[in-house]
Parts: structure tokens; sequence; C-alpha cells
């Protein structure tokens, strides 16, 4: 099989194709470094700002995660009528007002307004930068690959909710850190246009891999060539061990989705100040970025089960850390993220490896588009779980009950979660 662009054979392999993965790479950086850009001082300016309680805040990323995950699904879906680049692309472009809407925002809901496009932005390029390169790198290094991936998106992540409470500490909370977004997403969408190129052959090719292996005998995924709706309902409800990859996801992004919410206004009325906040919030997404480049690997070598149940173990840890610990708030704050951190690291690569060795390659798309709508209805269930329970009871009790929620999964995954790298399905 040969490209339809540059006439080369297609091959699959991380060495055969480092340029396209690193460009990639490159981008979902700039991915990440959109979603950065609120970590720090977007619940501040709620707070601060606009005077508004905590489920108020709580509304902007309810907003983004909602949007993100039915983005993500219909992503999915999309890509056998577009190509992966050409959602890419429209990803950018959705995007382009979002920085300007948070710097200027006169009120609360052109920041929700901001975190609708937000999430579109988000759900359509981080999901083509996840199915580029699976597409690219085969099945083999599925792992490694999503690793590097999730690497580059959460290092953006980090890096801009370290810079944004510089800026915020040294200019105030706007419009100087939201307007960081604007060189992200010109530089996203310039990449996109002049230099990414599609990956459907590649995908392809896999597909007749796969199906040469399991008509030779060898064994296939897991989950045949579905229809969309069929596919999510394996992934929901009908396939066990898929649907548990699902609730473990929903649950890792539901603690995302709270602490961003509740942990800047936590810290700041625990005496940190903005500065530190930004150093705690970026703490968390560097760890579960640098993590990722041994994880997926680590993923591919012992399985995906084993990831997921002890890094689900670990994040309820330090959820508990960031109470107890709450009379040295900047402390507990350090060793809370970093603790969270490394459980999201171990977790995340390996549940969307998991869901790719599950299914057909032909639907791996859907699947995974099926799966992050899961993942990323999380951050809206986090920020509603951790508004209404701040509001009804304390800010601390929030956390606490995510904490809960987080063992709960942990003990779920260990139970019903099937692990085809160890089986060898």
């Amino acid at each position: 099989m040969r490209s339809s662009t540059t006439g080369a054979p297609i091959r699959l392999g991380l060495r055969e194709n480092l340029g396209q993965f690193m460009l990639l790479a490159l981008v979902n950086l700039l991915v990440g470094g959109m979603v950065g850009l609120e970590r720090t001082v977007t619940p501040l300016v709620g707070a601060q700002v606009f005077g508004l309680g905590d489920l108020t805040i709580a509304l902007f990323v309810m907003a983004f995660g909602l949007t993100k995950a039915v983005t993500n699904l219909v992503g999915g879906a999309v890509v056998g009528r577009f190509t992966r680049r050409k959602v890419l692309i429209a990803g950018w472009v959705v995007g382009l007002p979002v920085p300007f809407l948070l710097a200027l925002a006169p009120n609360w809901w052109w920041v929700i307004g901001a975190n609708v496009l937000l999430g579109v932005n988000q759900g359509l390029t981080w999901s083509m930068t996840v199915n580029m390169k699976i597409d690219l790198v085969g099945p083999a290094r599925r792992g490694l690959a999503l690793g590097i991936n999730e690497t580059a998106g959460y290092l953006g992540v980090a890096v801009t909710a370290l810079a944004t409470g510089y800026l915020a500490t040294a200019y105030g909370l706007r419009p100087a850190p939201e307007l960081l977004g604007a060189v992200y997403v010109v530089a996203g969408l310039a990449l996109s246009v002049t230099l990414v190129r599609d990956t459907t052959a590649h995908a392809r090719l896999e597909a007749e891999q796969q199906r040469a292996k399991a008509g030779a005998g060898t064994g296939g995924p897991g989950v045949a060539a579905l229809g969309l709706g069929a596919m999510f309902a394996e992934i929901t409800w009908r396939d066990r061990s898929l649907a548990s990859i699902s609730q473990a996801g929903l649950v890792n992004n539901l603690n995302d989705g709270l602490t961003w919410v509740l942990l800047p206004v936590l810290l700041v009325q625990a005496g940190v100040t903005v500065g530190g906040v930004g150093i705690v919030k970026a703490l968390y997404p560097f760890m579960w970025a640098v993590g990722m480049l041994g994880t997926g690997h680590l993923a591919d070598r012992i399985g995906r089960k084993i990831p997921v149940v002890t890094g689900m173990a670990i994040q309820s840890l330090g959820l508990l850390t960031f109470v107890v610990g709450l009379p040295h708030a900047f402390l507990a704050g350090i060793v809370g993220a970093f603790l969270l951190g490394v459980g999201t690291a171990l977790v995340y690569p390996a549940l969307l490896a998991a869901v790719s060795d599950g299914v057909d390659p032909g639907v791996r798309a859907a699947a995974l588009g099926g799966y992050r709508f899961w993942r990323d209805t999380g951050y809206a269930v986090g920020a509603l779980v951790g508004g209404v329970t701040a509001a009804l009871a304390s800010l601390q009790a929030a956390v606490l009950v995510a904490a809960a929620l987080t063992a709960a999964s942990a003990l779920w995954s260990q139970f019903a979660m099937r692990d085809h790298r160890r089986s060898g399905g």
C-alpha cells in the first residue's frame, strides 16, 4: 500500500513514521496548552472578579466536559466521512476565539461560552492526535505511542498552568494570562494546515494485517467491526471489560474536573499565594506528563490492568493528602499533586491502549470516541459533584467524596477488566 499524497510505501512503526509522529506530538503540546490557560486563573477569576460561589464557578468546567465528551463521540464517527487531518484542522478553527473570550469576558456566561468552544476544540484536536499516532505506530508500540502523545499534551497543560500563574501575579488575572492562548491556537492551526499528513491509509493497512492474522487462526481483537450505536453499547455496558475501562476513565477525569474547579479556591483560602497555586496546579499535569513517558511503555510490558488498578489507588491517596495536610496547605498541595499526577500517568495511556486492544482497527476511532465520551464526561461529573458537595458541606468534603469514588473505581477495574495484552488476545 502506498500513500496517496507522497507515493511512498505505507509502513507501520514509530521509527518508520518518526517525523510525522513528533510533529503530532508538538501539535498536541499546543492542544494541551489551550486547557492549561484555565487551570490556575479561571476559577480565581470566577471567585475574585465576578464574586461567584463554588457551584456557579463549576459551570465552566461542566460546559467544557460535556461539550468535549459529545465532540469525542462525534469525532470518532465523522472520521469515516472526513479525513483525520480535516477534523484536526476544524478543531483548531473552532478554538480561535477562545483566548479572546476568556480575556475580555464581561460576565461568567462569556466564560461558559468560551468553554463550549474549547470543548469542541479539544474533542476534535486531541482525539485526532491520539488516533493518528495509533495509526502510525501499529499495535506493537501502542502504549508507548499513547504515552508520548499524552505526555506532550499534559506538558502543555503544566507549562501553561505555571506560566499563567506567574503572569497573573505580575499583570493581574486578566487579560495577559489568557492571551497566551492566541499564540497556541495560531501555531497549531498553521502546523496542521501546512505540515501534518493524514493517516487513514495506515489504519487500513493495520486492519488488513489484523484480518490476515485472524484468517490464519492467530486471533484478533475482542470486539469485531460494529456500527457506531452498537460500539457505543459495547463500550458502555455490553462488554464487561470495556465498560470497566469507561468507568475508570470517567472517575479519572472526575478527579481532574473537581480539582480544576475547587483546588485553586481551597488553596487560596488556606493562605497559599496565586503563584503558589500555579506551582501546585502545574506539578499535577507535569508528573502526569513526564510519567507517561515510562508508563506507556510499562503498559506494553506488563499489560494494561496492573497500571490501571495501581494508578487509581494512588490517585485516591493523593486526594486524601490534600485534605489531611491542609494545615500545611502548600506542602500538602505539592505532595497531593505529585501523587495525583503519578496515579494519572499510570492510568491514562493504559486505558486508551486497552480500548484499542479490544476492538477491530476498522472501528477503533469510534470505540475510542465512545470511551473518551465517558472519560471526558468525568469533567462535568467532577465539577458537579464537587460544586454541589462544596455548597452543601465544604470543599474538603468534596475532595473526600472524590477519594472514595476513586478507591471504588480501582476495585471495579480489578474485578471486571480483561487484559488482552497479557492474555495474548
